[in-house]
């Protein structure tokens, strides 16, 4: 009636992030950036346009599409059997890295080293090597692009804790207290040890810089179904611990696993991987991450019962078969009454 002009939708030339480097670990599910719209209508569209190294040469490594979970239904720890927890999610087919509607950048748990080189195992990042990408925003008020976003991914870490390796190259870190010293290495430290003895000197086993008395080891083994977790526990001449010994550990809730398999030398569960599944809290996580606890009891002197134990905090990222394996390595816990 007044022919007034057809109403368009705002799109602040000022969008930003709140970062623009990005510094990813390959073969996790990582969500990065938050966008302020700076009062932009939304929704908005973000697409990434021109991926570029940073010598100018365009690269499509990133953009391969490739098999990832999506959940379905919520997973919350109570599921009986691997059966349940594989019909609340479902694979869809995503680039390893892209942009979702609201703005998030993500680096899918599908990238590995073979699909997108990480960056330089002798820590030199090369301008050249370095990814940058721009990001075009619109809606039907117009368009920007922000520009100059850098990528710039860590090599798979399997695990966490990761301090026994070298996050550039993967192989094992020296000893933070005596780096030149070929013959002495970092470990992954229990999360906790109490009221262990020795059982030869009949003193507190302790773990910290200058005293490694229980050391943990993460690593793949042989002869698996591909996706079993064990544990082991070794003694200081590297000979196994027979589980039974830690009698007051909670072993049918250890682990949000299946099928348990207890012999003298481990104890083995079928689990879905990555490990924890998800964020949402359980009885088998601690802040993020899956907790496990050993304890057993003995008679000290005078008949007082002391009740001994030590644990881990730790994340799993890669499917397969893995132990963790916990070593005495200067001293045999004491398991005997006194």
């Amino acid at each position: 009636m007044y022919n007034l002009p057809e109403e368009k939708e705002f799109l602040s030339v000022n969008l930003t992030y709140d970062g623009k480097s990005f510094y990813p670990i390959l073969g996790r599910t990582t969500r990065m950036g938050i966008v302020n719209t700076d009062h932009s209508t939304t929704p908005l569209k973000f697409e990434i346009v021109n991926p570029r190294y940073g010598d100018g040469r365009p690269y499509t490594d990133l953009f391969q599409v490739k098999p990832v979970y999506e959940w379905i239904s919520r997973y919350d720890g109570t599921e009986k059997n691997l059966a349940e927890i594989e019909a609340k999610r479902k694979q869809v087919n995503r680039p390893l890295f892209e942009v979702d509607s609201t703005g998030t950048f993500i680096l899918w748990n599908s990238s590995t080293n073979a699909l997108i080189t990480p960056r330089a195992k002798d820590s030199i990042d090369l301008v050249q090597n370095v990814r940058y990408f721009d990001l075009k925003v619109s809606n039907s008020g117009g368009t920007t692009i922000v520009k100059d976003f850098m990528i710039l991914p860590w090599r798979v870490q399997d695990y966490e804790p990761y301090s026994d390796k070298n996050p550039y190259n993967g192989e094992i870190a020296p000893d933070p207290q005596d780096p030149k010293n070929p013959k002495k290495q970092s470990y992954i430290w229990p999360s906790y040890m109490n009221d262990i003895f020795g059982e030869s000197s009949n003193q507190l086993l302790r773990t910290n810089d200058e005293f490694k008395d229980l050391v943990v080891y993460i690593r793949p083994f042989s002869g698996g179904n591909g996706h079993n977790l064990r544990f082991v526990f070794l003694n200081k001449d590297k000979n196994p611990i027979n589980p039974d010994n830690f009698n007051e550990t909670n072993w049918n809730e250890l682990v949000h696993g299946f099928n348990m398999k207890k012999t003298e030398s481990y104890v083995q569960y079928d689990v879905a991987y990555p490990i924890p599944l998800t964020n949402y809290p359980t009885k088998y996580t601690n802040g993020g991450s899956a907790k496990v606890d050993f304890s057993y009891s003995r008679r000290g002197f005078g008949g007082i019962l002391i009740t001994a134990g030590f644990g881990l905090n730790f994340k799993l990222f890669t499917k397969g078969d893995w132990e963790i394996v916990f070593h005495f390595q200067r001293e045999n816990p004491r398991f005997d009454n006194e």
